[in-house]
């Protein structure tokens, strides 16, 4: 076995655990959320302005399934033009032949194809409010339990990624009313991490919720509720099925899914080689967050694994970005990367990579030019 651009953290088996991932029964489950705590100015750049970003996660699935948006007339960028990770998602998606669903709980902007949707709310502004109603985040997590059930029954890794814009904020939240030290340690699309920002927002939610430090490590939908988002319990609740049923596990994600690594470690979910993190080595190699610090405080043997898809390399500017700090990780990225590889044995990073800059050329450039020339 050789996965030359995967490598692993936190895990007594190294490398070699990644290979009890491997399945020809793979599934992504992509849950779209929302959380009005992204309008706060700074806090987030998944949008080319805040009056797009509700659209993001609706976008970002239409994006994997038609290679094109029809929510909005252009795939979710940065303001500068940089593409939503998405387009890694929908590469190693194409490539590898894993199905995908759509999991709606609580966007904005429902997306324009067929999905599964939990009914749940969308999420409020922690600075001033709750950010979902208790019993609608365990409901959630119950709706999350069924979809999990049924998940498991036919498939035997369930690959589990999110697109939350404004995501990272809440996970801190959660993870501070949990007891976990997260300050300073989650991540940002941007190179520079607004981390002042965010510690200022949840102190300022964490005291608007009377929760100190640590108040939640007994209730955990009780943090969900106070300064989370709809996307945790209902991913919480799949995940914890799938591992109940005797399957797999990949949070493809980057911060945001250490939080839900907690929540199920204080739920008594039994993690030990039933799940693990799949990531992309932009995100575990930000200077500006602390992905390693923050799995190590859920518990030892939690594997990280991550991937260089070798994007210093791409022709297109838009791509080599990643390589520079920006963007990094979502939309199960580095996951679904991790799972194409280890389910394709003779794939190579300048294969994938090819194809990669092929989809970047004919899904944004091409489309772009043809409006260009229309105006």
């Amino acid at each position: 076995m050789r996965y030359d651009n995967i490598h692993c953290i936190n895990s007594s088996e190294g490398i070699y655990g990644l290979e009890s991932f491997k399945s020809n029964r793979s599934v992504f489950l992509f849950v779209i959320s929302y959380t009005a705590t992204s309008t706060i100015p700074g806090l987030t750049v998944a949008g080319a302005n805040t009056d797009l970003i509700k659209y993001t996660p609706a976008a970002d699935a239409e994006y994997i399934h038609y290679g094109m948006c029809k929510s909005i007339k252009n795939i979710p960028a940065t303001p500068d033009g940089k593409p939503t990770p998405a387009i890694i998602t929908k590469t190693a998606l194409d490539i590898s032949n894993i199905p995908i669903y759509v999991i709606d709980s609580g966007s904005e902007i429902k997306p324009i194809l067929p999905y599964i949707s939990m009914d749940s709310p969308t999420g409020r502004n922690i600075l001033y409010e709750s950010a979902i109603g208790y019993q609608e985040t365990l409901r959630n997590y119950e709706m999350g339990k069924i979809i999990g059930n049924q998940m498991s029954k036919v498939n035997d890794t369930i690959i589990l990624g999110e697109s939350v814009p404004g995501g990272t904020t809440t996970a801190l939240g959660v993870m501070q009313a949990l007891g976990m030290n997260a300050f300073n340690k989650v991540s940002s699309s941007m190179p520079k991490n607004p981390k002042e920002l965010k510690n200022k927002v949840v102190r300022k939610a964490l005291l608007r919720s009377n929760l100190k430090i640590g108040d939640c490590s007994t209730d955990v939908f009780r943090a969900i509720s106070a300064v989370g988002d709809p996307m945790m319990p209902t991913v919480v609740g799949i995940a914890e099925r799938v591992i109940s049923n005797g399957k797999k596990v990949i949070l493809a994600g980057g911060t945001q899914m250490c939080c839900i690594l907690a929540i199920l470690n204080l739920l008594n979910v039994n993690l030990k080689q039933n799940i693990c993190l799949g990531t992309t080595s932009y995100l575990y190699n930000d200077e500006t967050s602390d992905i390693t610090g923050l799995i190590k405080q859920v518990g030892e043997d939690l594997p990280i694994y991550y991937i260089n898809l070798g994007l210093e390399k791409s022709t297109k500017k838009g791509l080599r970005a990643y390589s520079e700090g920006f963007v990094k990780e979502g939309a199960g990225a580095g996951g679904n990367a991790i799972a194409t590889f280890l389910n394709k044995k003779n794939l190579t990073q300048d294969t994938f990579l090819n194809r990669l800059d092929k989809n970047y050329q004919t899904t944004i450039e091409e489309p772009s030019l043809i409006s260009v020339n229309k105006n």
